[in-house]
């Protein structure tokens, strides 16, 4: 077999089955598998032994997602292949059971075996009892028994600690709710065709409601390891309540409280983030239906949940805070529309749920480290549409990278991608750019707010990470450095200008200080190219439909923020090849739900998705899609990634 989007791996797996291996952009691959057995066995082998320069292994419905690094593909590419063609053992459950989506998919334990206690208190219970034609006595202890082999993660996705997990008994194999409620609590424990889970935070959802748990399914105060309780491959048990919980990983800890708001405060590691408002201050981008978040899935689709993003709080102006003598710090005097803090986010845990973040141009931010001294990863500023102002109490080293913007500190103008020396109480000012959307700022030693699962990054999806950076807040310098700043020379070239991801030298930006540059404006085309190669599923969309996609030029949509760019235009044709189960997303997928507009996935996308990924923007095609306004126009101009099987 063949793929219009791939190619299959070569050889069949131990029961003679041919798993195929997807391209999915530069950085990851997809590997379709026969069935759930399949996927947790790849899952159980590369997790246990990651080959070298593999990032995240995401198991889902039917497939397994892995990203790795770019530079080592070929190494671990034809690792993955082998284990995949490998398959479950011969004297598995995988050999001689049912299908893995039936109850003897729980007979691979991982070793963790976690208790959830649960009051049958839903509302729910009585429906799903006369749907399956059992008294509610019946479905309580059938749910508290599952199916002949019991329950097992299956796979995470929709929300970080959200875990689906399979061995439901067969009879209470029941269809989400028509219309899904607009919350459900945190703790809701829920039925969904051949899936059982716990909602870890409230939200919108449509699976029927059975009860209710106390136990937190997602804290970050037990550790990156250990903050989602369930992991794929865990043995899970239900249990009547008031029974103690038990994860044989690390022991509950209690959810650290938020800090209140005050000027001067330094950012905290349990505040939540509000989207990027000032592009799209009342988008809802869902997890699995992103444009259409209220279609209908079939029953036995494992898609989660929709999670609108939460609407942004308003902020009231404090006045500026003076440094303690002596700290290291920058003091914000204003902030513009949106200032994140962000650095290279949290990667390898999309397998429980969490997206990776960070900057929504990771190599806009590592340029702007590399210039003050810092390591890649230090944390820095993601400013949006300009207007920050800052005080630095110590002296230090600032860049700027990204959207260019008139900048200028006390007074003097501020050269844009090049190291600048900031006095002690000097105070930096940016413009609004007159072209692109983000500009990131990298103060020398980085930004040493505390850490959340390993990253200082504002993630709006999530909410994990520091909350958006306000007026009056002190955000205090570390020691994340890696060398010295590397300043402009007097007599050096000119440093390059950044314009919707085309490096632009020697010429002059309508209101952007580059020293030592005069000449003609920038000419803007008339539209961005976003450079993508084949997605996974491009075989989702008919002919006319593939030639579209690459033709059409959209607009993008005020609809749009830092989880996806959302682009409007003719709707693209899709062939009628029934939906999709849930499978692993990357930065910069582009999804095409039923309505035909395509989803372009940000930094902050959802770790899984339930409709095509048709095209995956290289690594340039998402740094020019970061700079996208609302209103700009767009086209998919097709490029090729390296063959899918290493030589």
């Amino acid at each position: 077999m063949s793929g219009a989007a791939g190619t299959d791996a070569p050889g069949t797996d131990a029961r003679g089955r041919t798993p195929r291996v997807l391209p999915c952009g530069e950085d990851a691959v997809l590997v379709e598998l026969a069935d759930l057995d399949g996927v947790s066995a790849l899952a159980d082998v590369l997790r246990t032994d990651p080959p070298p320069g593999v990032v995240d292994v995401v198991p889902a419905a039917r497939t397994v997602l892995v990203r790795g690094d770019v530079r080592r593909r070929a190494v671990w590419l034809a690792a993955v292949t082998r284990a995949a063609v490998a398959g479950p053992a011969a004297d598995g459950p995988a050999a001689d059971g049912p299908a893995a989506d039936g109850p003897a998919a729980g007979d691979r334990p991982t070793g963790r075996v976690v208790d959830i206690p649960v009051v049958y208190d839903g509302p729910d219970l009585a429906q799903v009892a006369r749907a399956t034609g059992l008294s509610v006595e019946e479905v309580v202890a059938r749910h508290l028994a599952g199916g002949p082999g019991g329950y097992r993660v299956a796979f995470g996705g929709f929300a970080p600690g959200f875990a689906y997990v399979v061995g439901v008994d067969p009879r209470l194999h029941v269809p989400r709710l028509a219309t899904p409620r607009t919350r459900v609590p945190a703790g809701a424990v829920a039925l969904a065709g051949d899936y059982t889970a716990v909602y870890p935070a409230a939200s919108p959802g449509g699976w029927q409601l059975l009860g209710t748990t106390s136990v937190a399914m997602f804290d970050v105060g037990r550790g990156r390891d250990a903050a989602a309780l369930l992991r794929p491959g865990d043995v899970v048990r239900f249990v009547p309540a008031p029974a103690v919980p038990r994860a044989v990983a690390a022991p509950r800890a209690a959810p650290p409280s938020a800090a209140p708001h005050a000027p001067g405060r330094t950012v905290a590691q349990d505040s939540t983030v509000a989207p990027d408002s000032t592009v799209a201050p009342d988008s809802t981008i869902a997890p699995d239906s992103q444009v259409a978040p209220d279609s209908q899935v079939a029953p036995d689709s494992p898609v989660a949940p929709d999670s609108p993003v939460a609407p942004p709080s308003p902020v009231a102006p404090s006045p500026p805070v003076a440094p303690h003598a002596g700290a290291r710090a920058v003091t914000v005097l204003a902030t513009g529309p949106l200032l994140l803090l962000q650095d290279l986010g949290r990667p390898g845990l999309a397998a429980v749920g969490v997206p990776r973040s960070g900057a929504a141009d990771p190599d806009a931010l590592r340029r702007a480290n590399r210039l003050v001294g810092n390591r890649p990863s230090a944390a820095g500023l993601e400013v949006v549409l300009g207007g920050l102002v800052l005080r630095c109490t110590a002296t230090t080293a600032l860049a700027l990278t990204g959207a260019p913007v008139a900048a200028d500190l006390d007074g003097a103008a501020v050269p844009h991608g090049a190291a600048i020396r900031a006095p002690a109480g000097a105070v930096l000012r940016l413009g609004s750019p007159p072209e692109g959307l983000r500009t990131w700022v990298a103060v020398r030693g980085g930004l040493a707010v505390p850490s959340v699962l390993g990253s200082r990054s504002a993630d709006v999806l999530s909410g994990l990470g520091p909350a958006a950076v306000r007026q009056g807040d002190v955000l205090p310098l570390g020691d994340d450095v890696d060398g010295l700043p590397e300043p402009a020379l007097p007599d050096g070239p000119v440093p390059a200008v950044e314009v919707h991801g085309v490096e632009v030298h020697g010429v002059a930006i309508p209101g952007v200080a580059v020293p030592g540059v005069a000449g003609p404006d920038v000419e803007v085309p008339g539209h961005v190219l976003l450079p993508a190669s084949d997605g996974p599923r491009l075989d989702h969309l008919d002919a006319r439909g593939r030639a579209a996609l690459w033709a059409t030029v959209w607009d993008v949509s005020p609809a749009s923020n830092r989880v996806a760019v959302r682009l409007a235009g003719a709707p693209l044709m899709r062939r009628a090849l029934g939906e999709l189960p849930s499978e692993g997303l990357v930065a910069g997928a582009v999804q095409v739900p039923p309505d035909g507009q395509p989803v372009v996935f940000g930094a902050d996308h959802p770790v899984t998705g339930g409709y095509p990924v048709v095209a995956v923007l290289t690594r340039e095609g998402r740094a020019r899609a970061a700079q996208l306004r609302p209103g700009q126009r767009v086209r998919l101009t097709r490029t090729d990634v390296p063959p899918i099987h290493p030589s």
